[in-house]
């Protein structure tokens, strides 16, 4: 027998051989309930065309798609939502940006058919009877942009860090965009608009689409 001296109490290999007993009973038990209820289905899509329904901007949309189609080339091509930016096509520089179930994800290395069922918020859905979002407005504002490819990944990037943090430093802004390229160097305006957001200047009250899902 031991004493454990910052508690006082003591402690024997006999109670550690039956607390260790009493877990793997325990594991065991989980393990034949899981079996019990057999296998979890998951939905599965053969090569070829499929009919499939999207949760984008707050809409439901319904489109055709090649089980290999990406969640990127869905919203361009099938959907006319062309914001997200085709660059890289390989996840390196962040300008198809989009936000799906409350996560920021490259929509180039998502295939559209992952994206069943969770909502989807572009670039197009910052806009509300005809009144775009306070960060729309404020990247306008601190001219946060000039050849303009990089600003809606940009922008939805930036979008998840207020929804994440409505008071972030500087710090944090520089980490969530730390994934979108600027080629024409317009970071330290980006951090502007951000800060201008979070401070509550703009034509509107800052809010996040309803339609934008949270984690």
């Amino acid at each position: 027998m031991t004493e454990d001296r910052s508690t006082g109490s003591a402690f024997s290999r006999r109670a550690f051989l039956k607390g260790a007993s009493a877990a793997a009973v325990t594991g065991a038990a989980a393990t034949a309930a899981t079996h019990a209820r057999g296998p979890v289905e998951l939905e599965t899509f053969a090569p070829g065309t499929h009919a499939i329904a999207l949760q984008v901007n707050g809409k439901e949309q319904k489109l055709a798609v090649e089980s290999r189609t990406t969640l990127l080339d869905a919203l361009r091509d099938r959907l006319d939502l062309t914001g997200a930016k085709k660059g890289c096509d390989r996840g390196a520089c962040g300008g198809c940006t989009v936000i799906v179930d409350g996560v920021t994800v490259n929509s180039c290395l998502m295939l559209a058919i992952d994206a069943i069922g969770k909502p989807i918020t572009t670039v197009e859905g910052l806009a509300q009877g005809g009144v775009d979002h306070p960060l729309v407005q404020n990247f306008a504002h601190c001219d946060a942009m000039q050849c303009g490819f990089c600003t809606p990944g940009m922008v939805m990037s930036s979008l998840q860090c207020l929804n994440q943090n409505q008071q972030p430093d500087r710090q944090t802004i520089q980490r969530a965009i730390a994934g979108n390229i600027c080629r024409c160097g317009t970071y330290g305006r980006v951090c502007e608009a951000v800060e201008r957001t979070a401070a509550g200047r703009g034509d509107q009250a800052l809010r996040a689409p309803a339609h934008g899902g949270s984690k």
